[in-house]
């Protein structure tokens, strides 16, 4: 690419002259369109104006000079009066200079139906961007000018889109604009801070809002918007854009959303998805859905659907084009041979039926484990605010009662011990978090050396034999974590408890050392964690032991108080 700085156009340095030549942009403000779609396959030029506004006829003039065709210049417009004038402008003095220059006005929203837009047409949205990506692609395949020309057009009629945000952009250097209320998101929005359709309150959740989004697109029923017919046999591809403020996290979520209401209510399964920050309106909250259909398109054009799918499917290296790379996928038998074997050896349980069986008290003990740490739940989360983000108390109570749903399970006739352990690492696994990582490593590296001591070593299953594998977890889980005592972490009750087991052989005076040794965290400075940024100077803050450590001694509390019991 390179850069006519005086007219802010971007432009291909490789587009040949045999080659339509297809130009668009707009206003800033909207990027990565639409500079970032010029490249072989899609814009052979972008002219760039200034925020939200039309670039000048002069500046659309350089753009054309700057990737001159021997076969034509096609001028891709959204429907905005400002584009409308300007592009057309450039139409009218490129064609008196000589050059074969004609106009592909794109427009394809949904939210404002026929009796509204009937004067000035429907806004163009992201959906221009398939627009552009097969005149792109056609163009590089060759077409004739007025074919490639008549895919475009067909962009109206079988293109249409509709956004939501939850609230209007903010243009730099502007300091006063409209606000969305906090408890409403607004239907219909476009990409320059005009009003939406309507304003949704209170909040809808987010299926709500994605159905009646899809309502507006699909339903054939709505006459001043049913602007292309759709089945569940055509062949649809599905654009969704990013309005440039929300979370990659929340806009694949609103994409998966889409894709399950398509698949439910409408029986439709869209054959291409692109999905990103593709179009956007500065730093707008919200998101815009565009359904094709390719089908349509195909016949209209007189081709078959996959000659058209092939146009998008035609690579590109225009830089915020999404890189699906969707082509034929050759399976690899070897991998897929290796695979089903590694999913087998993970089904496979055989080996734990061995070994030694599981002590009748050990169940209740651990439900009595798991309802003390139910319960200290709130004391836990109020330490962890205190000192980190909340957390875990939250992940503490996902531990409980994910063993209590297994335990559960399996009470009346329960597996063998090193079954029971290994379905236990695998619940605690499940929480993630450091101090679920933390707890995972040591249960598993305790039912494999409980393993070692009671099936290979044959020595029965009894306190010598648990501290021992115990010890042995605990130099595992050491290669994995660099906490020790006085870091101020869940080791600071671990690291005593098992020792002192290992020593004494006595689980009850290993208990109330880690409970001692819990308490003792509240002297200690924080080595690792978020709780490392509190300060030296907050002493109230402080005084409260490791929310972690605090949960393991609870927790093993209760484990020996319910194998008292029993």
């Amino acid at each position: 690419m390179a850069l006519d700085e005086t007219n802010r156009v971007v432009y291909n340095l490789s587009h040949p002259p045999n080659q339509v030549t297809i130009v668009s942009g707009g206003g800033s403000g909207h990027e990565p369109a639409w500079s970032g779609f010029v490249g072989d396959g899609m814009l052979s030029a972008a002219v760039c104006g200034d925020i939200f506004a039309s670039p000048s006829t002069k500046q659309i003039m350089a753009g054309i000079r700057n990737v001159p065709s021997n076969e034509g210049v096609i001028l891709c417009i959204t429907n905005y009066t400002g584009d409308m004038l300007h592009f057309g402008l450039a139409r009218e003095k490129g064609q008196a200079l000589g050059y074969k220059v004609d106009v592909v006005c794109m427009a394809e929203d949904a939210a404002l139906g026929r009796e509204k837009s009937e004067k000035v047409g429907r806004r163009g949205l992201a959906g221009n961007l398939l627009v552009i990506k097969l005149i792109g692609a056609a163009s590089q395949k060759g077409w004739a000018f007025e074919r490639c020309r008549r895919i475009g057009e067909l962009g109206n009629s079988q293109l249409v889109t509709i956004g939501t945000s939850l609230d209007h952009c903010h243009v730099p250097g502007r300091e006063a604009f409209e606000s969305v209320a906090d408890d409403a998101c607004v239907l219909g929005m476009g990409i320059h801070n005009e009003p939406g359709l309507r304003t949704i309150s209170p909040m809808p959740s987010p299926e709500d809002i994605v159905k009646e989004m899809l309502r507006y697109l699909l339903d054939p029923s709505d006459s001043d918007r049913a602007f292309v017919p759709f089945s569940s046999s055509d062949n649809v591809v599905m654009l969704v854009n990013n309005f440039g403020g929300l979370s990659g996290l929340e806009f694949d979520a609103m994409v998966n959303i889409a894709l399950q209401v398509l698949k439910r209510d409408w029986k439709i399964v869209p054959t291409r998805i692109y999905a990103g920050i593709l179009e956007t309106s500065l730093n707008g909250q919200g998101f815009s859905i565009t359904l094709g259909n390719m089908s349509g398109m195909a016949k209209e054009m007189d081709l078959k659907d996959d000659e058209v799918i092939e146009l998008l499917d035609s690579p590109t290296n225009a830089p915020a084009w999404p890189k699906n790379g969707y082509r034929p996928v050759n399976v690899n038998k070897e991998t897929e041979e290796l695979r089903t074997k590694a999913n087998a050896a993970a089904e496979d349980k055989s080996s734990q039926q061995k070994g030694p069986e599981t002590p009748s008290s050990l169940i209740p003990a651990l439900r009595k484990a798991c309802n003390a740490g139910l319960a200290a739940e709130p004391k836990i989360t109020q330490y962890d605010l205190q000192m980190g983000d909340g957390d875990c108390g939250e992940a503490v109570a996902g531990v409980c009662k994910s063993i209590l749903t297994n335990i559960d399970a399996v009470e009346s006739s329960p597996p063998h011990i090193l079954a029971l352990l290994e379905s236990i690492a695998e619940n605690v696994e499940d929480v993630g978090g450091s101090l679920g990582a933390i707890l995972s490593i040591l249960v598993t590296a305790f039912t494999n050396a409980l393993s070692n001591e009671t099936l290979k070593s044959n020595k029965p299953l009894d306190i010598a034999s648990v501290a021992s594998a115990a010890i042995t977890a605990l130099e595992n889980l050491n290669n994995y974590t660099s906490a020790r005592e006085g870091d101020r972490t869940v080791m600071d009750v671990l690291i005593p408890f098992i020792n002192t087991l290992s020593e004494t052989k006595d689980f009850a005076k290993s208990v109330e050392v880690a409970e001692q040794k819990a308490d003792a965290t509240k002297d200690m400075k924080a080595k690792f964690g978020r709780a490392t940024y509190v300060g030296d100077n907050d002493k109230e803050r402080s005084r409260i032991p490791d929310p972690g450590a605090y949960a393991a001694g609870v927790w093993l509390r209760g484990l020996e108080s319910g194998l008292k019991r029993s």
